[in-house]
């Protein structure tokens, strides 16, 4: 059975399936009747030639200006062609395609004023896999992303261009291609195609899910860097996160003293004299943390902003009133995407931090760069270098977009860079991913080293994982390579589900 969309109860569970695992939608015989309704209204509203702002006048500073009845779909035709305006490289498919699931499921809240032919046409689009080119720069966040949705609008009409099986085209050819009949807009329709957050909603969604994933997985490479480096899981006793119980400290400090359960290699050293280890391994609960409780706070907020109606103005069939308003500014999704960022940056600060005790034989008993001929061969020097260039560069991408503001459109006097907040946090996130990976690299390459000795079950799990796509470093060789398929196995989410069990 399909997802039926409804406007209220699009959960991140179903977004994962819809964009990632392409299940189908449709809209729920519930929902039909509220937007039919919504759009009998309006049809009112035009057919008495009553004011109302974007249906029978025009936009932003020109809302004074009447339009006469037979210029209306002229009007809204007009509207998508001239905003869309956007540059910069598109959208992913995968982005594109989250855009249009969210666009639809406001719709289908039935406080747009679209008649359902409209919404069915999304739908279909999102069902065979038509998925619209959206420059990726252009939107201020302030009502809505208004040039992104124009792009994705300009696809429903015809016109535009889309990406379909990954070959990008006109946007008449991809429906043609995919059987669908492209929209003559009617009255209200353009502007209730492009008022909104979505396009900065979808790429905050796929970057939370991106974080919660990186936050599982640094645990991991926590609890291996611990290990290579024969550090104390003292720092992780339950006791002294009661003391201070913040859930998410205290989260990772369970999953810390669980992946580490049943060490040789702690076994080992168990009775040596040292008392404690570095901030980086020793504050690893505090650090993560912090990050899984700003994590938190963005899962809330953006749980709410899916099922919300972010038009404007909107329409209330049955009070019979269109009122405008602002629902379609950015400004609590780019707070919290700045803070995504900055947590994130975080993440990425203590990783590379840990990396550099697994390189440096100041700081740890292993070799030299974590090879056994130091000096005939480097090791992994260059691949903490890497982790420390895109941890600096995280420090300027973590500067908050919302703190910014610039006056557009002659009467936009406050916006919020939603959409520029949201892609700081796409590159960052991308970012921490290497980190990480480069981490991850280390951290088994020092655990390999302490052979015979081997580390808990669980963490030979994530070993053997690594180990099933890089071999260990022996010699000198290419690292990009082994930093890329690091990567892809922690974006394939494996370290998380080692760390669920």
């Amino acid at each position: 059975m399909p997802i039926e969309l409804t406007g209220n109860n699009l959960t991140t569970e179903q977004f994962r399936r819809v964009v990632f695992d392409s299940e189908p939608v449709a809209l729920a015989a519930s929902a039909r009747t509220g937007v039919e309704r919504s759009r009998a209204l309006v049809e009112q509203l035009v057919a008495e030639n009553k004011v109302a702002y974007g249906i029978t006048t025009g936009f932003g500073d020109l809302a004074r200006v009447r339009i006469p009845p037979d210029q209306l779909r002229a009007l809204q035709l007009n509207l998508i062609r001239s905003h869309a305006s956007g540059v910069g490289a598109p959208l992913s498919e995968t982005e594109s395609r989250a855009t249009l699931l969210l666009r639809a499921n406001v719709l289908a809240k039935g406080l747009s004023g679209v008649r359902p032919v409209l919404l069915e046409t999304l739908l279909a689009m999102l069902n065979h896999g038509v998925h619209p080119v959206i420059p990726c720069r252009g939107s201020v966040g302030a009502s809505g992303d208004l040039a992104p949705l124009a792009h994705l609008a300009l696809v429903l009409v015809g016109e535009g261009e889309a990406f379909v099986d990954g070959q990008r085209m006109k946007g008449g050819d991809a429906l043609k291609k995919a059987r669908i009949q492209p929209i003559t807009l009617e009255a209200k329709e353009g502007l209730a195609l492009i008022n909104g957050t979505q396009p900065t909603l979808a790429l905050g969604v796929l970057a939370l899910l991106e974080a919660e994933n990186l936050a599982d997985t640094a645990d991991v490479t926590a609890a291996l860097s611990l290990d290579a480096l024969r550090g104390t899981p003292v720092a992780y006793d339950e006791r002294i996160h009661a003391a201070r119980p913040i859930p998410g400290q205290q989260q990772t400090a369970r999953n810390l003293a669980r992946l580490l359960e049943g060490s040789e290699i702690r076994e080992s050293h168990k009775q040596c004299d040292r008392v404690q280890d570095a901030y980086s391994i020793r504050c690893t609960p505090q650090v993560h943390g912090g990050v899984r409780e700003a994590i938190a706070y963005v899962r809330r907020l953006f749980e709410i902003e899916l099922n919300s109606g972010t038009d404007n103005p909107l329409v209330f069939a049955e009070q019979g009133e269109v009122l405008s308003g602002g629902n379609f500014h950015g400004a609590p999704l780019a707070l919290a995407l700045d803070v995504l960022a900055i947590a994130l940056a975080q993440l990425g600060n203590i990783s590379e931090r840990r990396t550099e005790r697994l390189i440096n034989p100041a700081y740890s008993e292993l070799p030299a760069f974590l090879t056994r001929n130091p000096g005939v061969n480097t090791g992994f020097m260059m691949a903490q270098v890497t982790a420390a260039a895109l941890v600096s560069e995280n420090k300027g991408l973590a500067h908050p977009a919302s703190v910014d503001s610039i006056p557009t459109s002659g009467n936009e006097d406050f916006v919020s860079m939603s959409m520029g907040a949201a892609l700081k946090a796409r590159q960052v996130a991308d970012n921490v991913r290497t980190i990480l990976a480069v981490e991850l690299l280390c951290a088994c390459q020092g655990i390999d080293l302490l052979a015979p000795l081997k580390t808990s079950p669980a963490l030979q799990r994530a070993l053997a994982a690594l180990r099933s796509r890089v071999p260990m470093l022996e010699a000198d060789r290419e690292l990009a390579p082994d930093i890329e398929a690091a990567r892809q196995l922690i974006s394939g989410e494996v370290f998380q589900k080692i760390l669920i069990g």
